[in-house]
């Protein structure tokens, strides 16, 4: 037998699958299946949230002085280069 894309038998009997059945959804069943995926999630402790807070803003701040500092060397270089007042 072939097979489709979806890798499902093509031609053989059983119950037909409707798109519009799938696609037809309530905001009740939405926000319940929210909840459940949101129980599943593992919440970070108190002190792991603080310690990845201060890595990522020493990071960005590492990054932002790294950009400045780029920026103010090409600069320099470009009012050098073209005779800049």
């Amino acid at each position: 037998m072939a097979i489709d894309t979806r890798g499902e038998t093509a031609g053989k009997p059983g119950k037909p699958t409707s798109e519009k059945k799938a696609k037809r959804t309530s905001p009740a069943l939405f926000y319940r299946q929210v909840v459940a995926e949101l129980r599943k999630v593992i919440w970070p402790r108190r002190n792991d949230l603080i310690s990845y807070t201060v890595v990522v803003l020493v990071f960005v701040v590492i990054m932002v002085g790294l950009v400045f500092g780029i920026d103010t060397l090409l600069g320099k270089a470009v009012l050098w280069l073209f005779g800049g007042s």
